[in-house]
């Protein structure tokens, strides 16, 4: 089978490639330089286990800017916020969907991976592609994988599946290179799956927040609080932070909830996972309040740990509002190569700085240890993660604030 895979991003490339180990595939993207990057053997992203699977491949696939007649046809472009209306930007489907009118046939098949609003399918995608030729099959199969595990869950994860029943065994021929189930539906309710998938994380990431600033203001440790709660079999609350990052998780609660004015709840996690940054702001402006233009670093811009992925990462929306406020930062990550902020080594974010700001729990900066801090003009630490080890840094004689600790100070 001959497929076209529409989007060569973090979940498009992956998939194309994981496809040619059992088909033809080509790789349809209109960015040249990606295509060009592509068909000189090189990758234009980094992901564990890619360049040996592209390697693997190199025979089954190529990569083009041109769409071209296929048997099946998979379609991975984003699906971005219009950050003004706080609803999907449904453009690069539509116009991917349009490509692959121009040249599917009649009893071929088309899925769609790119993460939409409840109804896409129904009220976009299948009609573009009924007016183009009759007896088209149509599946929506959305893309379940995160940045640095993307193969790994890729082939291991269960896939909804939402399609009327027209090319089952194609599709399972498809997603063959997963060991995980297929879980058939109707397609309107495989895009709800995958937006309330996330939707339930943001919230839970919410609520976890919300028990951290309560906490600050009664008087109690919300870790050990929510450890022990956590003890409880029928308790399972997630750790506070400093706000929600990547794609997925500040995108798909407003594609869920779209203008909705009915929905309550969702739009107000969204508010406490955005507000999160200026509260950790806030811990830093109660240690550094005695220091004139006071000098921040900023540990961690990944939006999570060990990661290199920087989208939607709260530490931007911190680093803005600092700035903001007068604030001289420095900004280090051991993981990142790039950003929209110089970057920095960590001695050198460290060295003169009045406040030391973790943001991404990455196990790099677990180990941390008083010495560490020594070029700080004043060894001042807000740890908007809870991974560092306070007692030890507190012996030193090291002003130690943890978001969601009410006991200190």
């Amino acid at each position: 089978m001959t497929v076209a895979v529409v989007g060569l991003g973090h979940i498009g490339l992956p998939t194309a490639l994981l496809l040619a180990q059992r088909h033809e595939v080509v790789g349809v993207d209109v960015d040249e330089t990606r295509v060009a990057t592509l068909e000189a053997g090189e990758l234009p992203l980094e992901e564990p286990g890619l360049d040996a699977l592209h390697a693997e491949v190199e025979d089954s696939f190529t990569a083009t800017t041109a769409m071209e007649p296929a048997d099946a046809y998979v379609i991975t472009v984003p699906t971005p916020l219009d950050q003004r209306e706080n609803v999907a930007d449904l453009g690069f489907v539509r116009a991917a969907v349009e490509s692959v009118a121009d040249v599917v046939s009649s009893g071929e098949l088309v899925v769609l991976e790119s993460t939409v609003p409840p109804g896409t399918s129904e009220r976009l995608v299948q009609p573009i592609l009924a007016d183009a030729v009759d007896d088209v099959a149509y599946a929506h199969c959305p893309e379940r994988a995160i940045p640095e595990r993307t193969l790994e869950e890729m082939t291991s994860n269960d896939r909804v599946v939402g399609t009327d029943g027209a090319a089952t065994e194609t599709i399972r021929d498809l997603y063959a290179f997963t060991d995980g189930e297929l879980h058939l539906t109707d397609p309107t309710t495989a895009e709800f799956v995958k937006l309330a998938e996330n939707t339930s994380r943001d919230v839970g990431i919410a609520l976890a927040n919300e028990f951290a600033t309560l906490a600050e203001g009664i008087g109690v440790d919300a870790h050990e609080a929510i450890d022990i709660a956590n003890e409880h079999p029928r308790v399972d609350i997630l750790n506070p932070g400093p706000g929600v990052g990547g794609h997925c998780i500040t995108t798909d609660p407003w594609f869920l909830t779209g203008a909705d004015a009915q929905a309550r709840l969702v739009p107000l996690a969204r508010d406490i996972n955005d507000g999160m940054p200026d509260h950790v702001l806030g811990l830093v402006r109660e240690q550094v309040a005695h220091v004139r233009r006071p000098r921040v670093a900023v540990l961690g811009v990944a939006y999570k740990g060990n990661v290199s992925d920087t989208r939607e990462t709260p530490a931007g929306r911190f680093i803005r509002r600092a700035e903001n406020d007068g604030y001289d930062v420095r900004v280090h990550d051991p993981h990142v190569d790039s950003y929209d902020e110089p970057l920095v080594d960590r001695e050198t974010a460290l060295d003169g700085a009045d406040c030391a700001v973790v943001i991404t729990d990455h196990d790099a900066f677990r180990d941390l240890s008083p010495a560490d801090f020594d070029g700080m003009r004043t060894r001042t630490i807000v740890d908007s993660r809870n991974l560092l080890a306070h007692d030890t840094l507190r012996e030193a004689g090291i002003s130690v604030s943890v978001l969601g600790d009410g006991t200190q100070g």
